[in-house]
């Protein structure tokens, strides 16, 4: 081999070698590039694991929530409104029991009755019946986890048959009921009773409006307008205690029954909220409420009435009779001047004006003026009456008094 030859070999040698060692080097670059790809990686799915661990939490966690949920709800859904108006009620209705005095055979004697009431505020003031309160000497109240706690009249209304009285809360928390709106009721719409019939306090029963608009004598002799008729069970022991709608809410104080007997027969009666809540607040201010008065006596219109006055329909109210110095008299309102008798057997007098609205309010009867009077008015207020007087319709204006 001549030094040529070898010479070429030698860098050939020297050139693999060469190679050789570049090619391992630049696997060991490769190699420690991806080493450190994989530990960026790690890293990445350990933070992946992580939120993958608390987003599992969350769904438990959430889960868990969703259960309860839904046990609430299949739990509310089995419950009827009546029992859900009642828990929520029971604790704001009270038994009112007072006691009398009485004459007896063998002298003055005193005696007990129970009623009904409910919590007005948190004050500690209660609405029951004027009725039930009449000529009490002493007054207990009974809440329904047994607590007996003494009461103070603060105010009567004999002519809505209303009362308040008061007690000391001593230190237990109050649980006043809301008084709906009476004038959005529907015969037909169902309610409830919570009261205490015959001392049985607590007692729940249930029931639909009957009929509206009724007119009930007070025990002060005055006709109560705008009274709600309804057939849940009521029996004495009711009385002052509230009638309620399916949301919980007080549409009117139970107040009477209608019964030969002395026990329910299918017809009870209520004063409406929008009386309750005018009188109670004015009883609760300044002690008394005063109602709207006119001062006129009458009839409601029949064919036959209105035939005998020329009247081309037969609504409106016949005034027969105006109080002296009266607000109805001062407006210059005509009471009859012609007696007459009726087919039924009524004498009645004939010639004065009929009343056929008032404040453009259509009147059908003496409940219509009523209620309107009632509900829309103060002692004070000057109102318009239309008036058929000697065969025309006018209009007459007056100003409302007190109630004697």
């Amino acid at each position: 081999m001549d030094m040529r030859t070898l010479y070429v070999l030698v860098a050939v040698a020297l050139a693999v070698a060469l190679l050789s060692g570049f090619g391992a080097y630049t696997v060991y670059l490769e190699l420690a590039q991806l080493n450190s790809r994989i530990e960026v990686l790690s890293d990445k799915l350990t933070g992946l694991e992580e939120k993958f661990g608390n987003l599992a939490d969350s769904l438990k966690e959430l889960a868990e929530k969703t259960s309860t949920v839904v046990t609430v709800t299949k739990t509310s859904q089995n419950l009827t409104a009546p029992e859900l108006v009642y828990e929520m009620v029971k604790d704001s209705v009270v038994m009112v029991r007072v006691t009398v005095l009485v004459e007896t055979l063998f002298g003055p004697s005193y005696t007990s009755a129970e009623g009904s009431g409910f919590i007005y505020d948190e004050d500690g003031h209660i609405i029951t019946n004027y009725h039930v309160v009449e000529g009490a000497r002493k007054i207990e109240v009974y809440f329904l986890d047994k607590t007996i706690v003494e009461g103070r009249l603060v105010g009567t209304d004999p002519y809505s048959d209303l009362a308040v009285i008061e007690i000391n809360p001593s230190g237990r928390i109050l649980k006043p009921l809301y008084l709906g709106n009476s004038s959005e009721l529907k015969v037909g719409q169902p309610v409830i009773a919570v009261g205490s019939p015959f001392g049985l306090s607590g007692s729940l029963t249930t029931g639909v409006i009957s009929q509206l608009g009724r007119v009930l004598r007070a025990p002060g002799g005055r006709l109560i307008p705008n009274v709600i008729q309804f057939d849940a069970a009521v029996n004495p022991g009711n009385s002052g205690g509230p009638l309620l709608d399916y949301s919980g809410r007080v549409i009117g104080v139970t107040t009477a029954i209608a019964s030969t007997t002395g026990a329910f027969s299918g017809i009870g009666f209520a004063i409406p909220s929008n009386i309750v809540s005018k009188v109670v607040k004015a009883i609760i201010t300044v002690g008394e409420y005063k109602h709207p008065w006119l001062g006129i006596a009458g009839v409601d219109v029949n064919p036959e009435i209105a035939e005998a006055v020329g009247l081309p329909k037969a609504y409106g109210f016949l005034v027969t009779n105006v109080a002296e110095n009266g607000p109805a008299a001062k407006a210059g309102i005509r009471g009859g001047t012609k007696t007459v008798k009726l087919s039924d057997g009524r004498v009645i007098k004939i010639g004065g004006d009929v009343i056929l609205g008032v404040n453009g309010v259509r009147i059908i009867g003496l409940a219509d003026l009523l209620a309107y009077l009632e509900e829309y008015t103060n002692p004070g207020d000057i109102i318009t009456l239309t008036v058929f007087r000697d065969g025309e319709v006018v209009d007459v204006k007056a100003q409302l008094g007190a109630l004697p």
